[in-house]
């Protein structure tokens, strides 16, 4: 696994070894960072079930202002913090070794982009997904990858789901607060 571009392109990540760990493939991260491309720039990233801190590292290396990154793992955020040191990103991303929703419903920082790549078919990303928008600006942008087939809900909060993309199995599921229509 490596940073596919930005100022830390071509670094290795490590990740962690088992069945519980599915790190995001190259193919749906490169996706998922295209979706969201003229929006990284100075952004402040929320990356939500961590596990090697891959999205979030992605996110800085494109030019995100800072990232907090979430796990409930405490081998998970021990293999952040060593990605964050080996991409030289330590100083810009905070690891919090906590339960997701746990974490939400004690935050009041606001932020502009939200990844969630929770476990898959647990019921997780549901639950996250409620409190999730309470954390966001109004101009932000909420993306879940999930297995495609999973019927995620159409609102979140005030976000609407606006946009679903497939690849293979595994899909991107984009939420955004709807632009008002002037009268």
């Amino acid at each position: 696994m490596r940073v596919i571009t930005g100022s830390a392109r071509g670094r290795k990540l490590i990740t962690l070894d088992g069945d519980d760990v599915r790190p995001t493939t190259d193919i749906v991260k490169e996706a998922m960072f295209s979706i969201i491309q003229f929006e990284i720039e100075g952004s402040k990233v929320l990356d939500l079930f961590g596990g090697c801190g891959q999205l979030a590292i992605e996110a800085l290396s494109r030019g995100a202002e800072n990232a907090v990154i979430v796990d409930s793992s405490k081998k998970s955020v021990e293999v952040i913090k060593k990605n964050l040191e080996a991409t030289s990103f330590d100083k810009k991303a905070v690891v919090i070794n906590s339960d997701a929703v746990a974490f939400l419903s004690r935050r009041t920082e606001k932020y502009d982009i939200a990844l969630l790549d929770p476990p898959y078919s647990k019921g997780i990303l549901e639950k996250a997904l409620e409190k999730v928008p309470e954390v966001m600006n109004e101009t932000g942008v909420i993306i879940c990858e999930a297995p495609f087939a999973d019927a995620l809900p159409e609102k979140a909060g005030d976000f609407v789901l606006k946009k679903k993309y497939r690849y293979g199995k595994t899909g991107l599921f984009l939420y955004r607060i709807p632009e008002k229509e002037e009268d």
